[in-house]
């Protein structure tokens, strides 16, 4: 389960050391980290990172076939669980040391920056291969943060963009080696920690408008 710590004026949630899928308990604990984030006021940022093979593996589809009657308000869940973190008023940097597809690879675009290991490990929206559509807020949320290029290609076909080649494409920010994957962001995240605060929260709030709405819409949440 995820767990929270801090480094100096840095706080790391650490998603956990499976597979790191999207079990309600998961979110209530990450919803739980985010509360104790927002209660620390200003001069603050977050790093998410995680341990082993994976960043996250997205929904928990092992936990949805079980569940099938409780497939809206999990959507509803996971969609707040996006727009909070899109609008959260401290930066945020992502730190994906392993695999980080689907829900996992959206999540990470909710953060103001991702670092990503260079030489191993994929991140991948793969449900044009396994028959899932995104969500009106899940499409809202992968266009806002990813050029239009970006996005048709991430989005209809899966490809798996290693390192390199999701830095050429805009999806992270920096490829480094596996040991200065969750250094490198706690730094970036360091050097941010002044623009905490209700302004950031505002700008962030007003720059994604229209995916916060969309995200929020519990009226028709899959779209």
């Amino acid at each position: 389960m995820p767990t929270l710590d801090r480094q100096d004026d840095v706080f790391i949630l650490d998603l956990g050391d499976g597979e790191n899928r999207f079990h309600p308990d998961w979110i209530a604990s990450v919803n739980a980290a985010l509360d104790e984030v927002e209660k620390a006021g200003d001069s603050c940022a977050l790093v998410t990172a995680a341990t082993g093979k994976f960043f996250s593996n997205g929904l928990d589809l092992d936990w949805l076939g079980a569940n099938a009657d409780q497939y809206q308000p999990y959507v509803i869940s996971v969609h707040e669980l996006f727009a909070r973190l899109l609008a959260l008023p401290v930066i945020t940097v992502a730190a994906l040391q392993g695999h980080t597809f689907a829900a996992g690879a959206m999540f990470s675009l909710a953060q103001d920056f991702r670092v990503m290991r260079a030489d191993r490990g994929y991140w991948c929206l793969p449900e044009a291969d396994i028959n899932i559509p995104f969500t009106r807020g899940m499409s809202a949320l992968i266009q806002a943060r990813l050029t239009p290029q970006a996005a048709h290609e991430a989005m209809t076909t899966a490809r798996r963009y290693g390192a390199p080649d999701a830095v050429t494409a805009g999806i992270v920010d920096h490829a480094v080696d596996e040991e200065s994957v969750r250094r490198t962001a706690v730094e970036i995240a360091a050097s941010q920690i002044g623009k905490a605060g209700p302004t950031l929260g505002t700008i962030k709030a007003r720059m994604y408008a229209p995916v916060l709405a969309t995200l929020r819409d519990h009226e028709d949440p899959l779209g």
